[in-house]
């Protein structure tokens, strides 16, 4: 299934946004295997809770060492319950694909389940179900990930199992071809049949005119019908190697213990590919704004949103990714933000509406605004209103108290991710995997702060520009419409 909630590195308040925008930024939406998920982080304006001493300890405690095939381990203590977390990301994503195999990503996502030399389709799943632990894995743009959370004593276990399907996949035709058409449906489902995901695609594929963003994470359908088996063995062998890997560990474990266990088991594998630099096309400047309509009769609540090419927490020029963060909160990020006032409680013309900040990216991000009428308000009363709080930030920028609001949430929403070992440890592994260290996400809270009111009116005067954008309308029935 998609999971909204995308696998942000610094920017927090983005990802509760996240939680109640209507259709997330495709190219990082991520596709997902296993039937589980969690909520990383509370809705804006949730009232704060105190952060113990002990997490903050553990917070300090971060470390990281890397073993001699090349694997990255992160180490994040939190010893407040007998409970680990282990997450494997790989530095490979959609994103990452040849020309013409557009989905092989998630495909092998789905078959990194199917069995290994040493054991059969399941077994490792199962041996987590039989302990009431969890597991999923999921397919983004940029990186792949794989996680188990179990009790502290079967760390050893799942680093095992994990460690063995890194060397050993088993891939033979009977289990390649019937997981084709698992993912050929999954893309009917979530796709085909739910017009605005097809939206998402109709929008990404205009905003990225060069860019493999443009590319859906789950793939085109004519594409993944092509899948092979050695299309899955060329790209397990060329990115699934210890030195394309991060390994992450969450939980009631000590630095010690974690790199004992990880050289008795990842240590063995080998080091078998050089995946080499990531070099991705350039995106070009945008030249003038573009807008695509999809009119579909099985439409019960029209929408409309617009993105924004704008940098990447990775690709942002010094201040410009935080500035943009707390731009997204004060726009559109609460019960407080300026796009809420206006239009849900003054107007009342919205039944939902927001901005967010899409960051977490190996190259471009992404921000976006969203609506949706309320009552007898239509998608022009939506959009107009919208593009006038644009326009007034723009032209009039934002002022102290209100950056001072927004960069209070974003502080709450930093202590409730300590609350999960899942979202600190995947808040690490996005970083990570996108080009930046462990110091940058420590760093960020000072990085926030240090945002002036300056600096965020400097961003939206330069990225809130129309030629930068892309507007997606969605509505219930065809029409005479003429946005195009």
């Amino acid at each position: 299934m998609t999971d909204f909630p995308r696998m942000f590195a610094l920017s927090a308040s983005a990802l509760a946004l996240a939680l109640v925008l209507p259709v997330a930024p495709a190219a990082w939406a991520e596709t997902v295997a296993a039937p589980r998920s969690e909520t990383v982080a509370q809705q804006p304006g949730a009232t704060e809770a105190p952060e113990s001493t002990e997490a903050k300890q553990d917070a300090a405690q971060v470390s990281s060492f890397t073993l001699d095939n090349g694997l990255q381990v992160v180490v994040l203590p939190d010893h407040r319950a007998p409970i680990v977390t282990q997450m494997v990301y790989y530095r490979v994503g959609a994103a990452d694909e040849a020309p013409g195999e557009s989905g092989i990503a998630h495909f092998l996502e789905h078959l990194m389940f199917k069995g290994t030399t040493n054991h059969p389709a399941g077994e490792f799943s199962g041996a987590v179900a039989d302990l009431g632990g969890q597991e999923n894995a999921f397919t983004s743009s940029d990186y792949t990930g794989y996680y188990q959370q179990v009790p502290a004593e079967a760390l050893q276990m799942v680093m095992e199992f994990e460690a063995d399907r890194m060397a050993n996949l088993v891939l033979s035709e009977e289990a390649v071809l019937p997981e084709r058409d698992v993912i050929l449906e999954e893309r009917r489902m979530r796709v085909d049949n739910d017009p605005s995901s097809q939206l998402q695609e109709i929008v990404q594929a205009t905003m990225f005119l060069n860019s493999p963003y443009g590319t859906p994470v789950i793939g085109w359908r004519s594409e993944m019908e092509q899948l092979s088996r050695d299309d899955a063995i060329a790209f397990y062998d060329k990115y699934y190697t210890p030195n394309n890997a991060i390994l992450l560990v969450a939980g009631d474990v000590t630095e010690a213990e974690v790199r004992r266990l990880a050289e008795e088991t990842y240590g063995k594998v080998e080091r078998r590919a050089e995946p080499g630099e990531r070099v991705r096309p350039v995106e070009p400047e945008p030249l003038a704004a573009r807008s695509v309509t999809l009119s579909d009769p099985r439409v019960t609540q029209p929408s409309v949103q617009t993105l924004y090419l704008v940098p990447s927490d990775t690709t942002a020029e010094n201040g410009e990714a935080e500035a943009l963060d707390l731009l997204s909160d004060i726009l559109g990020g609460g019960t407080t933000s300026r796009l809420y006032r206006s239009l849900i409680v003054d107007k009342g013309i919205a039944a939902q509406t927001g901005a967010y900040y899409g960051g977490t990216a190996l190259k471009e991000g992404q921000f976006a605004v969203y609506g949706t009428p309320r009552g007898e308000a239509n998608i022009e009363e939506v959009e107009a209103a919208i593009e006038a709080e644009i326009a007034d930030i723009v032209e009039n920028g934002v002022n102290q108290e209100e950056l001072d609001r927004a960069k209070n949430r974003v502080r709450k929403n930093v202590i409730y991710l300590r609350d999960s070992q899942t979202a600190m440890a995947r808040r690490y592994a996005a970083a990570l995997s996108t080009g930046r260290t462990i110091a940058d996400v420590e760093a960020w809270p000072e990085r926030i702060e240090a945002v002036t009111v300056e600096e965020v009116n400097a961003v939206a005067r330069k990225y809130l520009q129309p030629q930068r954008s892309v507007t997606g309308y969605l509505l219930p029935e065809a029409s005479d419409d003429t946005r195009s």
